[in-house]
């Protein structure tokens, strides 16, 4: 085990007698240019709430698909007014219209034109994001419980690119978040669909490409 792997043991044994609120204010400040990001999924919003109660102006990343339920961008928009975040908008770099002449909708999971889909309109904006803001720590909402890969990590992990990636809300269930959007009076949003999972079981490849 390399020492970054011994720390991170470390730091997950700490930090599972912390709270995520707790985790967030360890987290940043180690910091001096996290980002977070979100998808605007289920429950997206406590995690949000969260750190920018911490720290006002934290990089917020929003890597926009293009291919959102009409509810999440009302839903996204509400959520980026009543928290003014310092919202960082990532879309891809073509537009649906002039892929969907060469793949159509969504190409299904087991269509060959799905990974190319994925690239397009998920990791290659992720990608740019990264290069462009130069992060020192990620934020995101990972959970135990989401994906079969997610079962397997810790509140602390590593990309290999040596970031530190932090799950505040790891060890958290659905009810426990329901009791905290309960608590600050924040709202939901349940119609939600990502094009390159389809599957809510799958990784589209942005948390699982490379985490230690």
């Amino acid at each position: 085990m390399n020492k970054m792997n011994k720390d991170i043991s470390n730091f997950n044994d700490e930090l599972r007698e912390k709270n995520p609120s707790e985790i967030i204010k360890w987290a940043l400040e180690k910091s001096k240019n996290p980002i977070l990001t979100t998808n605007f999924r289920p429950y997206e919003a406590a995690i949000i709430h969260l750190c920018t109660k911490v720290m006002p102006d934290i990089k917020v990343v929003w890597c926009d698909s293009g291919y959102n339920t009409k509810a999440i961008y009302i839903y996204a928009e509400k959520i980026i007014s009543a928290l003014n975040l310092n919202l960082k908008l990532y879309v891809p770099s073509q537009t649906s219209a002039h892929r969907e002449i060469f793949m159509g909708q969504v190409p299904d999971i087991d269509d060959p034109r799905h990974e190319e889909f994925t690239q397009q309109v998920k990791l290659e904006p992720f990608k740019r994001a990264m290069k462009e803001i130069k992060p020192d720590l990620w934020i995101t909402n990972l959970r135990k419980g989401q994906t079969e890969f997610r079962n397997n990590i810790d509140i602390v992990t590593e990309t290999s690119e040596g970031l530190l990636k932090i799950s505040p809300f790891y060890y958290w269930s659905d009810s426990d978040l329901e009791t905290y959007m309960n608590k600050h009076n924040l709202e939901n949003e349940f119609d939600y669909f990502d094009p390159t999972k389809v599957d809510e079981r799958r990784e589209c490849g942005l948390n699982n490409r490379d985490n230690k």
